[in-house]
C-alpha cells in the first residue's frame, strides 16, 4: 500500500478541548500545526461540563470567551444541588465559585457548558489543518524530529508525518503514552460509569432552582443546553446490554414524577484517576488526560489540560523560532506535573466528600431520620471554592527567576486564593482601564509591566526576544510590591518570570532575565 508523506512543526494527536486549544495557541505563534483525531467528527456527547475562570481567561485571550458564554448556561446554573430524587427538595447545595457570579480576582466568569458546545467554538478558533478519522499506529524519534504513522480509519490509507515535535492530547487511554511505555501513578480506574442522554420535561422541579448538576441517591442529572436536553450518569450496572435505561432514569426522577423519558444516546466509560510518571519523552509531550486523568467531581480535569497547553505552547514556539533553547521544554514537566498531582488529590477528595454525603443521606432515609436530621455538608461552600487551585498556581523551575525575597519552596495551593506578584505566580488581575485588565496585555510575547516605561525602554531595545512594555498605573504600584522604577516581567502564559522591586542592579538585568527564563542567548 503506498504511503503518503507530510511534514509539520507540531503534530497534535487528539481533537478534544485540549488539543484544539493547543492548535489555536500555536497558530497564534506562527507555528505550523497538524491535528489528527481518530474519530470521524467531534464528540456528540456532553462530557466535560465546567469551564473554570482560569480557562475562560485563556479563551478570552484567544477571542472566544464571548462565543463560549453565549452558548453556555446563565451564571445561576453555577451551583450543585443534592436531592433524594430529582423531584424532591434540595437537602443541600453549594456554589461553584467563579462560575455562579463574578469574582474580583478575574475579569471573566467561568461557565457551565457541554463539551459538544465548546469544541466547535475551539475548532473555529484556528485554521490549522485537522484530519478526522486518522488513527496513530506508530511513532519513531529521530535526531531532529519524530515520524508518526497514521492510518485513515475509513480508507485504510497510511500517511507518514514528520514533525519536529508531537503533542499528545489523546485522552486517558492515550495511544501515544502506551506506545512510549510511560507508566502512571495514582488510584487508577475508579469504576465504570454510564451516561444516558435523554429528553424529558423536568422544568417543574428544576426551573426555579437551576443547577449545573443535581446529585441524587440514584445517579446525577445534568441539564445539557439552555434550550433543553438532559444527561444522567451513574455506575454502570453489571449487565448494561440488558439494562432498562429509561426505567433507571425514571426511578432516579422519583416515584411520583410520572415523566416520559426518551433515551437518545448511551455511553459507557471508565472514571480514571492517575498522573503519568513523565510528561515528556524526547520530542514528544503529553497534555490533558494523556498526562493526568482527573475524576469528574469538581470539574477540574479538562481545565487542567487547558492550563497544560497554555504553559507548553509558548515554550514550543520559542524553541521552534529560535529565541528559546531546547532546555526550556524541560520546565513543562517540572511546572505542570506537581499541579497535576495537587489537582488529582483535590478531585479524589471531592469524590470522597460526595460519597460521604450520599451514603449518609441513604442511611438517614433507611432509618427514617431524613426529616428530623437534615444533613450537614462536610465542606460547606469550600467544595467548589477552587480559586487557589486554578488561579494560585505557583511554578518553580528554570523558567522563573526567583528573587531574594521569593520563598524557595512551592506554595501549597488550597482552595483559598491570595493575589501576589511573587515570581512563578499568575499575574493578578488589575483593571488598567474600565475595560482592560492587566491580563489583556499578555499574548505572543513577554510583557514588562512598569510604572516607569522610559527607564526600561533602552534595555528592551537591545533584546531579541518578543517583548512589549506596558505602563503600570501608579495606583497599582503598592499592590504589585513595586517602587517607582520597578518592573514585573510576565511570561506569555501570564505567570511572573521575574520581579525588580526598584531599579535593576545593571543595564543587563532584563536581558539576563530573559536569557535565563528561555534557556537561550540569541544574538
Amino acid at each position: 500500500m503506498p504511503v503518503a508523506n507530510a511534514e509539520t512543526d507540531v503534530l497534535i494527536v487528539g481533537g478534544g478541548p485540549v488539543g484544539l486549544t493547543a492548535r489555536a495557541l500555536l497558530e497564534r505563534w506562527g507555528v505550523q500545526v497538524l491535528l489528527v483525531e481518530k474519530h470521524r467528527e467531534l464528540s456528540p456527547f456532553p462530557r466535560s461540563r465546567l469551564v473554570n475562570v482560569r480557562s475562560m481567561e485563556i479563551f478570552r485571550r484567544l477571542g472566544q470567551a464571548t462565543a463560549i458564554t453565549a452558548a453556555a448556561f446563565a451564571p445561576e446554573y453555577g451551583r450543585i444541588r443534592f436531592r433524594d430524587t430529582l423531584s424532591d427538595r434540595d437537602f443541600a447545595t453549594a456554589a461553584m465559585v467563579g462560575v455562579d457570579a463574578p469574582v474580583p480576582e478575574s475579569p471573566v466568569i467561568g461557565a457551565v457548558t457541554s463539551q459538544d458546545r465548546l469544541e466547535p467554538i475551539l475548532l473555529a478558533a484556528a485554521e490549522a489543518q485537522v484530519r478526522f478519522g486518522s488513527g496513530l499506529t506508530g511513532l519513531a524519534e529521530e535526531t531532529d524530529g519524530v515520524v508518526a504513522l497514521l492510518v485513515d480509519r475509513h480508507s485504510g490509507d497510511e500517511t507518514r508525518v514528520r514533525a519536529r515535535y508531537v503533542l499528545a492530547a489523546d485522552g486517558a487511554n492515550s495511544t501515544v503514552r502506551q506506545l512510549l511505555g510511560i507508566d502512571t501513578t495514582g488510584p487508577g480506574a475508579l469504576g465504570g460509569v454510564t451516561t444516558v442522554v435523554f429528553d424529558a420535561d423536568l422544568d417543574r422541579w428544576c426551573a426555579r432552582r437551576p443547577a449545573g448538576v443535581y446529585f441524587t441517591a440514584h445517579g446525577s442529572f445534568l441539564p445539557l443546553y439552555p434550550e433543553g436536553g438532559w444527561a444522567w450518569f451513574a455506575p454502570t450496572p453489571e449487565d448494561p446490554a440488558r439494562a432498562d435505561w429509561s426505567g433507571l432514569v425514571s426511578r432516579a426522577l422519583g416515584p411520583s414524577a410520572e415523566v416520559r423519558v426518551e433515551v437518545l444516546r448511551v455511553q459507557h466509560w471508565v472514571m480514571n484517576a492517575f498522573v503519568a510518571e513523565r510528561f515528556r519523552h524526547g520530542r514528544i509531550l503529553l497534555a490533558g488526560d494523556a498526562a493526568h486523568a482527573i475524576p469528574i467531581i469538581g470539574g477540574l480535569g479538562m481545565n487542567a489540560g487547558v492550563a497544560d497547553v497554555h504553559n507548553l505552547c509558548w515554550k514550543l514556539a520559542g524553541v521552534l523560532h529560535g529565541w528559546a533553547g531546547p532546555g526550556l521544554l524541560e520546565t513543562y514537566e517540572s511546572e505542570r506535573q506537581p499541579v497535576a498531582h495537587r489537582t488529582l488529590r483535590q478531585a479524589v477528595a471531592n469524590t470522597q466528600l460526595l460519597l460521604q454525603v450520599q451514603n449518609r443521606r441513604r442511611d438517614q432515609l433507611r432509618t427514617g431520620e431524613a426529616a428530623s436530621a437534615p444533613i450537614e455538608l462536610p465542606w460547606s461552600e469550600a467544595y467548589f471554592a477552587q480559586l487557589g487551585l486554578v488561579l494560585g498556581v505557583a511554578y518553580r523551575s528554570g523558567a522563573v527567576l526567583a528573587g531574594d525575597d521569593t520563598p524557595p519552596e512551592p506554595y501549597d495551593e488550597g482552595t483559598d486564593y491570595v493575589p501576589t506578584t511573587d515570581p512563578g505566580h499568575r499575574m493578578p488581575h488589575l483593571w488598567l482601564t474600565p475595560d482592560s485588565s492587566t491580563l489583556d496585555t499578555f499574548g505572543e510575547w513577554f510583557t514588562l509591566l512598569t510604572p516607569d516605561p522610559a527607564h526600561w525602554e533602552r534595555q528592551a531595545a537591545t533584546t531579541p526576544w518578543p517583548l512589549h512594555i506596558e505602563p503600570l498605573p501608579h495606583e497599582h504600584i503598592d499592590l504589585c510590591g513595586l517602587r517607582p522604577h520597578g518592573a514585573l516581567l510576565i511570561r506569555p502564559d501570564g505567570h511572573i518570570g521575574a520581579r525588580w522591586r526598584d531599579r535593576p542592579p545593571s543595564d543587563a538585568a532584563l536581558r539576563h532575565a530573559l536569557s535565563t527564563i528561555t534557556g537561550s542567548a540569541p544574538e
